[in-house]
């Protein structure tokens, strides 16, 4: 059984926590509110589980979840194991929407007042840039869709203060190329990272289910920090090496 994590009541007013410790003490206590927190990394690094565990956790303090599925992994199933003792009392609480194309996920967005209410504390968008990859392979402009990516992201960030309450998207990432050497960066790299503080980068490591989140270095950190973590069948965990 997952232990419990006494959480700081005053910290509830700033952060939805992650509930993983390593985590929350990277992040400075959880997922901020009033800010769009983003998390990528390649496939299978548990970015997924981390945004239903965040939503199970958003729950278990009262609030709900907006969670938009535009990467068809949402599971119940998963959701009942990260919830697991709680599960049906959690569920009601997280509000799914899956979109099948772009456009859709666009609406999605652009109707979350709809949905807006003082209960609300977390809005998911997992994975954001699915989609849009779906019309990049496609017959459109790449200008036209980043513009409409970057708008999408715009109006989570208006969002997030407006309502008071977190956000959390995940990417896909892609190749980069500089100077003789390739790295990992998320698609629509510029718009995401423009957008979003904290930064999550998920890493594989050389042993199955535990990966490395790294927190990259916004400006007014001194510098960047990274834990271990374990990914499980009850969700993201603490990894001691």
């Amino acid at each position: 059984m997952r232990p419990i994590i006494r959480i700081d009541v005053e910290l509830l007013r700033n952060v939805i926590p992650t509930g993983c410790s390593s985590l929350d003490g990277l992040l400075g206590g959880g997922i901020p509110i009033e800010k769009i927190s983003l998390v990528y990394g390649e496939a299978e690094t548990g970015k997924s589980t981390f945004a239903i565990q965040c939503a199970v956790n958003c729950a278990r303090i009262g609030y709900k979840t907006m969670y938009i599925d535009s990467d068809d992994t949402f599971s119940t199933r998963r959701l009942s194991q990260i919830a697991h003792h709680d599960s049906e009392k959690v569920s009601p609480s997280i509000i799914l929407v899956k979109p099948a194309t772009f456009q859709e996920q666009a609406l999605a967005i652009d109707h979350l007042d709809e949905y807006m209410t003082k209960r609300v504390g977390l809005v998911v968008v997992d994975t954001i840039t699915s989609l849009y990859r779906v019309e990049i392979g496609g017959r459109r402009e790449t200008f036209s869709l980043n513009r409409e990516l970057n708008r999408q992201v715009a109006c989570l960030a208006q969002a997030a203060i407006t309502h008071k309450m977190a956000v959390l998207i995940t990417s896909q990432v892609r190749s980069a190329f500089a100077d003789g050497t390739v790295s990992l960066e998320p698609v629509a790299t510029r718009v995401l990272k423009f957008w979003s503080d904290p930064v999550l980068d998920f890493k594989q490591t050389d042993q199955a289910r535990v990966m490395k989140a790294h927190l990259e270095e916004p400006s007014k950190r001194k510098q960047a920090a990274a834990c271990y973590l374990a990914v499980e069948k009850s969700g993201i965990s603490n990894y001691d090496r």
